[in-house]
């Protein structure tokens, strides 16, 4: 089985236990549609896409499991670096690389790492297309002109 696979299965096993059926649907498809954005982005950036996913699967678990995004991005590093190391499924190197663009993913107006900039644009992409015709978050706008020029989309 796929590191990918691995990862999900384990994902949704965490997933499985929010009582809220509508919250956790909603949880599982924006953690897989930041994982599939950040795979795109990732490629087109030429940046790893397999480790670009997984922090797109991993990014905001920990708020879904906790039922707070207080402190979420930092919370939420540590968590999927004790995750990581249990399923052992990376190299220490590159639970660096996830748990670092988690740990930043937040910091939307602050520019950071290559995989940090990929899962930060990623969960804009999420947020602002997932149903577009929601208005884009006021923190996400200039965030999301820039995803929209250099996608070549119309805004």
């Amino acid at each position: 089985m796929s590191r990918i696979k691995d990862l999900q299965k384990q994902v949704h096993r965490v997933l499985e236990k929010m009582e809220d059926g509508d919250k956790r649907l909603k949880a599982i498809s924006h953690l897989h549609g930041v994982a599939l954005a950040a795979a795109v982005l990732a490629k087109k950036r030429g940046e790893n896409a397999e480790l670009a996913t997984m922090a797109g699967l991993l990014h905001d678990l920990y708020a879904y499991k906790s039922g707070s995004y207080d402190d979420h991005a930092k919370l939420g590093a540590d968590y999927a670096r004790k995750l990581l190391e249990k399923l052992a499924i990376t190299t220490p190197e590159e639970t660096d690389v996830v748990c670092a663009a988690i740990w930043h993913h937040d910091s939307k107006a602050e520019v950071d790492a290559p995989m940090d900039e990929i899962l930060k644009d990623a969960d804009v992409i999420d947020h602002s297309l997932s149903d577009p015709t929601k208005e884009v978050k006021a923190h996400e706008v200039a965030r999301y002109a820039k995803l929209c020029e250099e996608l070549g989309l119309a805004d």
